[in-house]
């Protein structure tokens, strides 16, 4: 099977990363509205029941509504920041489909990628550092939330700049033989 053009494994990953493209858009919108609910809860905490489990966080006390409303939005954040991943994956796709992999775009594209995927990372510390702080401040228990360094993730930063690097210079190069008779 090819790797490049219409019929491709390219052209099966892109409808893939449409269908993900999606589900993260149909996630979002849910997780506003589920923040917007939180919020109008928050009025009367009695109706969340006194507490809330969201997998490895346990969320109790007077601030619940605000609290599970600032964890829903950090999460509304992550998604975003893994639909701007998957969308330029999918104009990389396309030019892969083209026949054009060496797009001068997909430069551009693959820094922008690697910038989100930093940017999810820190995210994720910063998250992590200020749900500490507010549950010592609150008095509640340790929250599940790891502030640990994901080296692979780090790991694909860097990978995914060198492939920049490398689509950069395969773009000049097409460029240059483009201008030779």
């Amino acid at each position: 099977m090819r790797a490049l053009g219409p019929g491709s494994v390219s052209s099966f990953l892109k409808v893939i990363l449409d269908v993900v493209r999606w589900a993260l858009m149909i996630s979002i919108g849910a997780l506003a509205v589920a923040v917007l609910a939180a919020l109008l809860l928050s009025f009367n905490p009695d109706l969340l029941g006194g507490a809330v489990n969201l997998g490895d966080l346990h969320l109790k006390g007077p601030l619940l509504g605000p609290i599970l409303a600032a964890t829903l939005i950090a999460t509304d954040l992550y998604m975003a920041g893994a639909l701007v991943i998957v969308g330029r994956l999918r104009k990389i796709f396309q030019t892969l489909i083209a026949g054009d992999p060496f797009h001068p775009d997909n430069v551009r594209r693959l820094r922008i990628i690697g910038a989100a995927l930093a940017f999810l990372e820190l995210g994720r510390f910063a998250f992590a550092a200020v749900a500490r702080m507010m549950a010592h401040e609150l008095g509640i228990a340790r929250p599940g939330i790891s502030a640990h360094v994901n080296l692979t993730a780090w790991f694909a930063v860097l990978v995914i700049v060198v492939l920049a690097e490398v689509f950069r210079e395969g773009a000049r190069l097409r460029g240059e033989a483009e201008l030779t008779i």
